[in-house]
């Protein structure tokens, strides 16, 4: 079925307004928190580099390329992002052989950049940053940052931002490729920051536009099997969706677009009364669908799903009350101020064959939850996540695993003094929980980026070891690794 790109992008980010705000507070003159590291400006690419190692030693057959994503400028002199979401991406390399890492990281040349580095001032539109005058819309790509997260496709690296086009990268020299157009017709198209990827390598993955949204099914070269339209019931926000073998599992909450206008959290009202929606797609028939009720909850990441025999399918998530981080406080984190009320929890979604739906909350803080990829769609055990919030500051301090048999964590706490970005499970052995927990924080006393190496069944003895950067790189969203 032939997908007109005007129609499904609709009132989007090319209908955004030209808005004027002045410049937000310096950086400098930032209340003296010293977790703003964490969203501090890079001024530039870093250059390869080695790490040094602070502790432990890594086995000998640990061997790969850590690729992570996140925004790294957002401060010029003319006029600042107004939102976390909204700096331009940096792309990190930890390239890990024989023990040893080095560390590189390029900014995704996006038309964005290109724009607002000419311009001395943050101009397009973003999640929470207004149009400023001067900016040049074309249409979705002209605001695309790039700097959500990062997946292989054959070889190329993609970089990710849930409003528009992948932006393909060279892998080894993280040198910008350019968007990437999966068909002619479909270019600038939206394609989310978080596919799903099956084990044999099939990619699925959504592009949003209001209540419409086109399922991609990519090879796993990248390459294009299909592009089809799809109705949901409602004009939900959607930062991720989960899948089984055989379904396409898409959960809307009850943050429903109701505006056209710019920036893009402002087209969103928070309606609680009607609760989540859980739209279950099949995989091989689009047109197949069925819809489960939920309490009303708000939430940004999903873990794997998985079917069972009697046709019941469950996936975890870490879910809020509502959307306050996204609305108010991920804004406020440049500003220096720690307002985060209430970390999401992580929780299980049930949906019986029979019609009914359960949600169940652990009472475990946590986000950014991963699995062993190997058993995606299949039923699993276990979760890892970061975690262990405190009220000190808004960003995770430690890590752990969540183990749905018995029903309890196990966690490893940096401490006060390290900022927690997401930690990915690299398989080892056959058995799930079998692996490596691989990430990244920040050390606020050495001022520089770490990155650990743990072992998932022995998270509580901390890292087997640790390379420490010359360089602190901000808090980053998502990444994926490469084995060697």
């Amino acid at each position: 079925m032939e997908c007109n790109r005007r129609q499904l992008l609709g009132a989007g980010l090319l209908g955004a307004a030209s808005m004027l705000l002045p410049p937000e507070k310096a950086f400098a003159a930032m209340l003296p928190a010293d977790w703003t590291l964490g969203v501090a400006d890079v001024e530039g690419d870093v250059v390869p580099r080695a790490m040094r190692r602070v502790h432990g030693r890594a086995p000998a057959d640990f061997k790969g390329v850590l690729y992570r994503n996140g925004p790294a400028k957002f401060r010029r002199a003319g006029g600042n992002a107004t939102h976390w979401f909204d700096g331009d991406g940096l792309v990190r390399r930890f390239a890990i052989d024989e023990g040893e890492v080095r560390l590189a990281a390029r900014f995704v040349d996006t038309d964005k950049r290109r724009q607002e580095s000419k311009a001395g001032a943050v101009l397009l539109p973003g999640f929470g940053t207004p149009q400023r005058s001067g900016a040049v819309v074309t249409g979705p790509d002209s605001a695309n940052a790039a700097n959500t997260s990062v997946m292989l496709a054959g070889d190329q690296l993609w970089a990710l931002w849930e409003g528009g086009s992948a932006y393909a990268l060279d892998p080894d020299s993280l040198a910008t490729i350019g968007p990437k157009a999966l068909r002619p017709d479909l270019a600038r198209m939206p394609f989310l920051a978080h596919p799903r990827v099956e084990p044999d390598g099939t990619v699925w993955n959504l592009g949003l536009a209001g209540a419409r949204a086109l399922v991609w099914k990519l090879r796993p070269d990248g390459s294009l099997i299909s592009a089809t339209p799809l109705a949901l019931p409602r004009a939900s926000y959607i930062h991720d969706f989960t899948a089984t073998a055989r379904h396409l599992v898409i959960v809307l909450q009850p943050w429903v677009q109701v505006r056209h206008t710019m920036p893009y959290a402002a087209m969103f009202e928070w309606q609680p009364e009607t609760g989540t929606q859980v739209l279950v797609v099949d995989k091989d028939d689009l047109t197949r669908s069925r819809i489960f009720d939920l309490p009303a909850f708000s939430f940004f990441h999903l873990g794997d799903a998985w079917e069972e025999s009697d046709g019941t399918i469950r996936f975890d998530g870490c879910v809020s009350e509502n959307p306050s981080f996204a609305m108010k406080e991920a804004a406020d984190l440049l500003l220096g101020h720690n307002r985060v009320a209430s970390p999401p929890l992580l929780a299980m979604v049930t949906l019986h064959a029979d019609g009914r739906g359960e949600l169940a909350r652990t009472g475990i803080k946590a986000e950014f939850p991963q699995t062993d990829r190997r058993r995606s769609g299949l039923s699993r055990r276990f979760t890892a996540f970061a975690g262990l919030y405190d009220a000190e500051r808004p960003l995770a301090r430690g890590v752990g695993v969540f183990d749905w048999v018995q029903g309890s964590a196990r966690t490893y706490d940096f401490g006060a003094r390290q900022l927690v970005e997401e930690f990915l499970f690299v398989p080892r052995g056959a058995g799930e929980g079998d692996g490596w927990l691989v990430g990244t924080t920040v050390n606020l006393d050495a001022r520089a980026t770490e990155l650990h190496l743990l072992d998932a069944r022995r998270i509580e003895a901390g890292p087997v070891a640790t390379w420490r950067a010359d360089v602190a790189l901000p808090v980053g969203f998502h990444g994926t690794f490469r084995r060697g």
